[in-house]
């Protein structure tokens, strides 16, 4: 495990309640798509980023994590492990409070990089699963 439950509680709790979710189109078959529903039935504001930029669950896109015009808290992170690195990169230099890598994305330098920069992080794990989990 990668964030313990404290830290998954803490993002969930603590980081804030705006989630740009990185991967999120209005394919209703990808996995980034049911759990940006769910964020959102607990409170959680999504921004989907996708290179679409298509508006999901009435939430305007952004091709990009620069893009967004406006402070985002927690990245979550619905990409190939191979390009996770650059995503928690970006999550970084947009100054989120945490960066979340979904269930069976692993990138152990990035987690490095990421703790580092002083940022929350936790990998392969899904909020959607934790914030019901949490009461």
């Amino acid at each position: 495990m990668y964030g313990d439950q404290a830290a998954v509680e803490k993002i969930l709790t603590e980081s804030g309640d705006t989630w740009a979710v990185v991967g999120l189109s209005n394919n209703e078959s990808r996995a980034a798509y049911g759990v940006a529903r769910i964020l959102q039935r607990f409170g959680k504001r999504i921004v989907p980023v996708h290179p679409k930029a298509e508006t999901v669950h009435g939430e305007r896109g952004y091709t990009t994590l620069a893009d967004i015009p406006f402070e985002v808290d927690v990245v979550d992170v619905f990409v190939n492990a191979d390009l996770a690195g650059a995503v928690a990169d970006e999550a970084v230099a947009k100054g989120a409070k945490a960066v979340w890598f979904q269930l069976g994305v692993v990138d152990e330098a990035a987690y490095a990089r990421t703790r580092a920069a002083g940022v929350a992080m936790v990998m392969d794990r899904c909020p959607a699963i934790e914030i019901p989990r949490m009461g």
